[in-house]
């Protein structure tokens, strides 16, 4: 069984900096697709930033220029770097794990994060 384990989250200003972090109980998890994703209150899960076994990264638009994600997989972690916070950065955040295509072409994941709250005032 695999399973992530998120820190960081909190309270910030807008404009601050924190980072999440995401540990993965498997060594394979560099073979792994990694997402973080967003839900904020009454609004619908979105993909934030994701990173491939082979390093590459896209991200949402909303956070382009501002995050950064990256893993190390030495030691089984993924990170998001958020800076200039925003207050619409306020959400639960998760990181996810293994993405997998289903037969109608969406996307989904094996494994999930707890989640970690992140509030932005301005």
């Amino acid at each position: 069984q695999v399973h992530l384990t998120q820190s960081g989250g909190g309270s910030f200003q807008s404009g601050g900096s924190l980072r999440l972090s995401c540990v993965i109980s498997r060594y394979t998890s560099s073979s792994y697709c990694m997402t973080w994703f967003c839900q904020a209150p009454g609004k619908e899960s979105e993909g934030v930033a994701s990173i491939l076994s082979d390093g590459r990264t896209s991200y949402a638009d909303s956070v382009k220029g501002r995050f950064t994600i990256t893993r190390d997989n030495a030691e089984n972690t993924l990170f998001l770097q958020m800076n200039s916070l925003k207050p619409e950065d306020t959400a639960m955040y998760y990181c996810a794990a293994d993405r997998t295509l289903d037969s109608g072409g969406s996307y989904g994941y094996n494994y999930w994060g707890q989640g970690t709250q992140v509030t932005v005032s301005s």
